[in-house]
């Protein structure tokens, strides 16, 4: 009988720091700084451990992420509007978005309409979804996308010059809690098993889920309680919209659809808040 042990695998960063590492607290603090450095260009200390593990217990805090970055270009605009036109306001804020968040969540955006509208089959759909290069019909979505924002946040501001700053920190949390609650109802879907694809958190826990509506319950207090209902309607279906047709599709949703899905709400939010006025 041989006596030959087999080699234990080394262990990664994040579960060695996992392993020693026992405050709930501090392992806590850095899944979020993992969560804000896939969502944003802000840096984080190199020392945080990571691991798609990880990753996927950040999804969490993907809502809190986008109290930040709302946060951040709220106050933009604010700065920014007492220089300068609101519609003009509203055009710096929207570049300063793109650039801290290094126009994440538009690339989905692109490479979904690009895919969807491009590919016959599901495999011929995340075959274009991965091609770098942005076609007629993804470049098409982003120019209707941000045109379209850029038009309601500026006509907000002909009733408030504050409103489309209280508009932008509501929406990029709401926008990112739909997305993200998107991997607890549908199946990840990949081109193949050698496919190299974005790291994505491609699975949530019920507490997960949790997390992510409080924090979307506690950003709607900011709002008047009718504001808030319709809000609270108008993701709603637009998630179910969203993920029938990403199943619809390509059978369930990945990284791109994600983003897609948050471009998607972001709008839908800011014309709510229209209509409402």
């Amino acid at each position: 009988m041989s006596n030959t042990t087999q080699p234990q695998q080394a262990e990664s960063p994040a579960q060695t720091a996992d392993r020693k590492d026992s405050h709930p607290l501090r392992r806590q603090w850095q899944i979020f700084l993992v969560a804000l450095a896939f969502f944003t260009r802000i840096p984080i200390p190199a020392s945080t451990p990571y691991s798609p593990e990880r990753l996927n217990q950040a999804n969490r805090y993907f809502g809190v992420v986008g109290i930040i970055v709302g946060g951040i270009t709220a106050a933009i605009y604010l700065v920014a509007q007492l220089a300068f036109p609101p519609p003009i306001a509203v055009g710096l804020t929207m570049i300063a978005s793109l650039l801290l968040t290094g126009a994440f969540h538009e690339d989905g955006l692109a490479d979904v309409f690009d895919g969807f509208g491009g590919g016959w089959t599901p495999a011929q759909k995340l075959t274009i979804m991965k091609d770098s290069r942005l076609g007629t019909y993804g470049a098409a979505a982003l120019i209707m996308m941000l045109g379209l924002k850029w038009l309601t946040l500026s006509t907000l501001a002909e009733s408030s010059n504050y409103l489309p700053a209280l508009a932008l920190l509501v929406m990029h949390t709401l926008s990112r809690i739909c997305a993200a609650s998107l991997i607890f109802s549908y199946p990840y879907v990949r081109a193949d098993a050698q496919s190299k694809v974005k790291p994505l958190a491609n699975q949530q826990s019920q507490q997960d889920l949790w997390v992510l509506i409080v924090t979307g319950l506690i950003i709607l207090l900011l709002l008047p309680l009718t504001s808030a209902l319709a809000l609270m309607t108008a993701i709603a279906l637009i998630r179910w919209g969203c993920g029938r047709w990403f199943v619809r599709q390509l059978g369930g949703y990945t990284g791109d659809c994600l983003g897609a899905a948050q471009q998607i709400s972001e709008l839908t939010g800011y014309l709510v808040l229209l209509a409402l006025i």
